[in-house]
C-alpha cells in the first residue's frame, strides 16, 4: 500500500475588526485543514482594539487552536473613529456574554506581525475583514511586503452598487478610506469581494438557521446563530432584509475556495477621501474607460502603475458559499 500524501498547507494571515460576522469568518480558516493561519492581527472598526482582541481570541479557543493575536492601529489615519455597535452589539458578538480568553494578546504590534509573517512565509494569503488601517501601516513601513503576498482578499467595498454605512460607501471602506486607497494603489493582489454579495439568497435564512441549530447541531453551530442575534435584528431594522449577512464569511468562503466567485474581472479601481456624499467609495472603471476619459489624469496614480490589478468579485455561487460554511460547523 502506497503511504497517504501528506496535505499541503496554505499559509493565511488575517487582519480584522473582530465582530460577529468576523467571528463566523475566523472559524472558517480555522476548521478548514489544508489552511495554516499564521497569525490574527487586530485593527479598530466594528468595535475597539481590546474588545475585537477579546473576541478573536475566544473564537480561537471555541475552535480549540492556539493562534497569535496581535492588537494594532487603535484609531484610523486621518479621520474620526466610529464602532458599528448598533449592528453587532456592544461587545460586537450579539450581547451573548461569552467567558473571556484564557490566552492573553500577543507581545507586540500587528502592523510588526504582519510584516515579520508576511516575510518568514513568502507566498501567503492575506486576508482582512475590517478596515485597512494595519495593513496600509505596514505596506509604508516596509513597501517589499507587496510581492510577498500571493492572495489578498478583502472584505470590503462596494461593487457599483449602494452601500450599508452610506448610499455610496460600505463599512470597512468608508471607516478608513486613506488607508484603503494606499493598499488599492499598493500593487497589492486584492481581490475585492463586496459587501453586497452577502445579501438576498446569501443571508442565512430561516432554513439555514435551522439546520445549523437541529441538523448540525455542534457548539460551534450554535455559536455562528448566536453571536448574529444582534445582525439578524439589525439586517431586518436597516435593510429591509431577512436572515443573518455575513459578508466576512463570504470573503473568507473565497479566500479558502476561489471557485466560490463564479464572475470576476480585473479594473482599476480607486478610493474616494474627499467626497462630501461619496467619502468610501470604491469607484471600479468597470467599463475600462480610466486610460481614455476626459479626466484621465486623475486616474494617474493607478492607470500609471500599467494594467488593471485590483480582481472585483461580481458573484458567487451562494449554495457552495453556504455548503462551505456548513462543513466547518461539525
Amino acid at each position: 500500500m502506497c503511504p497517504a500524501r501528506p496535505v499541503m498547507t496554505r499559509k493565511m494571515i488575517i487582519d480584522t475588526d473582530t465582530a460577529s460576522d468576523d467571528a463566523v469568518a475566523l472559524l472558517m480558516a480555522l476548521r478548514t485543514p489544508d489552511i495554516e493561519v499564521e497569525a490574527i492581527t487586530i485593527v479598530a472598526g466594528n468595535v475597539e482594539v481590546k474588545q475585537g482582541s477579546i473576541n478573536a481570541r475566544y473564537t480561537v479557543e471555541l475552535c480549540g487552536k492556539s493562534v497569535p493575536v496581535y492588537e494594532g492601529a487603535t484609531v484610523p489615519l486621518a479621520c474620526e473613529p466610529f464602532r458599528a455597535t448598533f449592528f453587532h452589539g456592544e461587545d460586537g458578538l450579539g450581547n451573548m456574554n461569552y467567558p473571556a480568553p484564557a490566552s492573553p494578546p500577543a507581545q507586540g504590534h500587528a502592523v510588526d506581525a504582519i510584516i515579520e509573517t508576511i516575510r518568514a512565509n513568502p507566498g501567503i494569503v492575506l486576508v482582512t475583514l475590517g478596515p485597512l488601517t494595519n495593513v496600509a501601516l505596514a505596506i509604508s513601513k516596509a513597501p517589499d511586503i507587496v510581492r510577498h503576498v500571493s492572495r489578498c482578499v478583502v472584505m470590503g467595498g462596494a461593487a457599483c452598487t449602494e452601500g450599508n454605512i452610506t448610499p455610496a460607501a460600505e463599512f470597512n471602506i468608508w471607516c478608513d478610506p486613506e488607508a484603503a486607497r494606499i493598499c488599492f494603489r499598493s500593487g497589492l493582489p486584492i481581490e475585492m469581494v463586496g459587501w453586497e454579495l452577502c445579501r438576498g439568497e446569501a443571508n442565512l435564512k430561516d432554513e439555514d438557521i435551522r439546520h445549523c441549530r437541529e441538523v448540525i447541531n455542534t457548539p460551534l453551530a450554535h455559536f455562528v446563530i448566536d453571536c448574529n442575534a444582534s445582525a439578524l435584528r439589525a439586517n431586518q431594522e436597516h435593510f429591509g432584509e431577512v436572515g443573518i449577512p455575513l459578508p466576512d464569511p463570504v470573503a473568507m468562503a473565497v479566500a479558502i475556495d476561489p471557485a466560490i466567485c463564479t464572475r470576476k474581472s480585473s479594473h482599476y479601481v480607486e478610493v474616494e477621501c474627499d467626497g462630501t456624499f461619496t467619502r468610501g467609495m470604491t469607484v471600479v472603471d468597470k467599463l475600462n474607460v480610466a486610460l481614455s476619459a476626459p479626466n484621465t489624469i486623475v486616474w494617474q496614480p493607478v492607470t500609471g502603475k500599467g494594467w488593471p490589478h485590483i480582481t472585483v468579485c461580481w458573484e458567487i455561487d451562494i449554495n457552495r458559499w453556504k455548503e462551505l460554511l456548513f462543513s466547518t460547523l461539525h
